[in-house]
């Protein structure tokens, strides 16, 4: 006879919203954000913390979902993709990666967004090889890093972070 697991109790403000649910100790941000929360723009590739698909910010700071347990988050701020948009308008992010050309297939897109969201949100006057060297982790196999470099280039000459 098998035994249901325990549940834990958490409750977690994604994207400005709390949320309150009971989830499996062992169960990941990544899942709970899909599949509880319906929030599909946070992408599941490696699953080893190497591709940086599944990247949303935890307090600010971007962490590997696929890897990051749900329970770990419980009273914090997680922001995804969908978070970045207020539901009418681009991020200045998502607007420059559109007009830099710095997205192809779109799969590996999020995971850059959030990337740079948190480089920059940490430092506004960032310089390219610091931009370079941030997004290192992050994979693409579509537009090569270029555009995307160039895109969070803009946003920072912009001055336009906070959006």
């Amino acid at each position: 006879m098998s035994r249901q697991p325990e549940l834990v109790p958490v409750s977690i403000e994604v994207n400005g919203t709390v949320v309150d649910r009971s989830v499996e100790p062992r169960s990941l941000l990544v899942d709970f954000l899909r599949d509880d929360l319906g929030l599909t723009g946070t992408k599941v590739s490696c699953e080893l913390q190497v591709c940086g698909v599944c990247t949303v910010l935890v307090e600010g700071r971007p962490v590997s979902s696929c890897t990051y347990l749900t329970v770990d988050a419980d009273g914090l701020r997680v922001t995804s993709v969908e978070g970045l948009s207020d539901g009418k308008t681009l991020h200045p992010l998502q607007e420059a990666f559109v007009d830099c050309q710095a997205l192809q297939c779109g799969f590996c897109t999020p995971g850059f967004l959030m990337m740079s969201k948190a480089l920059l949100d940490s430092t506004p006057e960032v310089e390219h090889e610091e931009i370079v060297d941030h997004l290192e982790g992050n994979i693409c196999r579509c537009t090569g890093y270029q555009p995307i470099v160039e895109a969070v280039e803009r946003v920072a000459a912009q001055g336009r972070v906070d959006s």
